[in-house]
């Protein structure tokens, strides 16, 4: 049997899981009817996570209906793969519970930073009959890990900066939140990815070239608006004038965006950057420059990061002049730098530790991060995992775990996990017993039934660090 047209697989959450999942309704003891599963970050690049995209995952996906087409063409094609399917189950979500999926899903608020090696989310069922639906949405859930590790270099690369920016300039408060703007839209495998990780992003920072991270944004965090841009030139639209005219191109810049107050971008290396700054920005423009009443931001896009950009400060300070601020650093006058090719953590620091060692304030640049920022990541950067830890079975508590001995390191936590604050640090706690009110919980229960309980704004995320 084909399935309809208007049922894609996109559409239909049931499949929405991986093929193996499909068999584990018949894999559980006799007389299991509840389960409980956890996520958690077993380590990784950093130290604490910045828990982020749930709310998303649950609104988009979640809340939907599960429908009998959805279920027929579920079984349909998971058959058809070699696989058994629990059709009946799914015939009782339909029927029993209205399409609404029967599952509690527990959570650290949304923007919350958490040392690794404790429960981020917490996943059971309310219905007795379906305990493997824990497992079954495993696939689904994991995926916050996206979100999750994107904010989480994101906020850690925010502290690096911070710090500098902290040592070196009068206005740290007011440049920090666009400091690291996201140019990873096109990097990306997918749009739905250049939304949430785009977004993941903007609850560090506000600046952003990703548009499809705002709708995010507006359509499942209440953000009229989360981040924000400025002009900018594109190789296309300078060498599109030719190499005779450039300079011609770059004053178009400046009579189209040169308003007072303002900032414009331009990407002043198509041809030779030392060039264009010493001779079409230094000399023949200066003037229109300053008296515009706009910040000339020149963004290099060529050769080794560092290099480029200390040699266009250096550049920009002896044509355009400097101020020093009350720290005793240099910071220049009209004109800024935006370093968006070759950025990641690492470069960062290395241009960061140049403006220092040479006296300039780090207010002097921003950096522009793409691929490395919403691509270069997976789920073993923070190590994620999602585990069953206990379960009932015959109406008794049984703890599950599992503890490799070729991997100590992948130990799985047994009972019914809480994050709660213990002697000023955030610790698991564990009961072995399903009958608890987490007191003093840093969860909450976002999630029951098919409905969302809690709603964040983006606002309340950012505000949470």
């Amino acid at each position: 049997m084909t399935a309809p047209l208007h049922l894609l697989a996109d559409d239909n959450l049931i499949l929405d899981t991986d093929s193996y999942k499909s068999s584990h309704f018949l894999q559980y003891p006799a007389g299991t009817t509840r389960l409980f599963s956890y996520l958690e970050s077993r380590g990784g690049r950093y130290p604490v996570t910045r828990f982020f995209g749930l709310q998303y995952l649950l609104d988009r996906y979640l809340t939907r209906r599960v429908t009998a087409p959805m279920v027929e063409e579920a079984r349909d094609l998971i058959e058809a793969h070699g696989e058994p399917f629990p059709y009946d189950g799914w015939m009782r979500v339909v029927n029993v519970h209205g399409g609404k999926l029967p599952l509690e899903i527990r959570a650290v608020p949304e923007g919350t930073l958490v040392p690794i090696h404790n429960v981020l989310m917490s996943v059971t069922n309310t219905d007795p009959e379906l305990p493997w639906l824990v497992g079954w949405f495993e696939t689904m859930l994991m995926r916050v890990w996206y979100p999750t590790t994107v904010a989480t270099q994101s906020y850690h690369i925010r502290e690096i900066i911070r710090a500098v920016l902290e040592q070196t300039s009068d206005r740290a408060a007011e440049e920090l939140p666009f400091k690291l703007h996201d140019f990873g839209s096109r990097g990306v495998s997918s749009r739905e990815s250049a939304g949430l990780g785009g977004l993941a992003h903007l609850i560090n920072f506000q600046g952003s070239d990703t548009l499809e991270a705002l709708r995010v944004a507006r359509n499942h965090y209440g953000a009229d608006i989360a981040g924000f841009s400025i002009p900018a030139s594109e190789h296309s639209t300078i060498t599109s004038w030719g190499k005779e005219h450039e300079v011609d191109a770059y004053r178009n810049m400046i009579r189209q965006f040169g308003k007072p107050g303002g900032l414009y971008a331009v990407v002043s290396d198509s041809y030779d950057l030392k060039y264009a700054i010493n001779v079409h920005w230094g000399e023949t423009l200066r003037q229109e420059v300053i008296d515009c009443g706009a910040t000339l931001v020149v963004r290099p896009d060529s050769g080794e990061p560092p290099a480029m950009v200390r040699l266009a400060v250096n550049a920009l300070a002896a044509k355009f002049g400097t101020t020093l601020n009350s720290k005793g650093f240099k910071v220049l006058n009209h004109v800024r730098v935006l370093q968006g090719d070759g950025i990641d953590e690492t470069t960062i620091r290395q241009i960061l530790q140049n403006l220092v060692v040479d006296g300039y304030s780090a207010e002097n640049v921003a950096f522009g991060m793409g691929g490395a920022l919403l691509q270069k990541v997976d789920r073993d950067t923070q190590r994620f995992a999602y585990k069953a830890s206990a379960g009932l079975i015959d109406g008794e508590y049984r703890g599950i775990y599992k503890d490799p001995v070729t991997d100590p390191g992948k130990r799985s936590k047994d009972g019914v996990l809480d994050l709660v604050q213990e002697n000023g640090r955030m610790v698991t706690k564990a009961y072995k017993t399903f009958d608890t009110d987490f007191p003093g919980s840093l969860m909450r229960t976002v999630y029951r039934d098919g409905e969302m309980l809690v709603r964040d704004t983006l606002d309340e995320v950012r505000g949470r660090v």
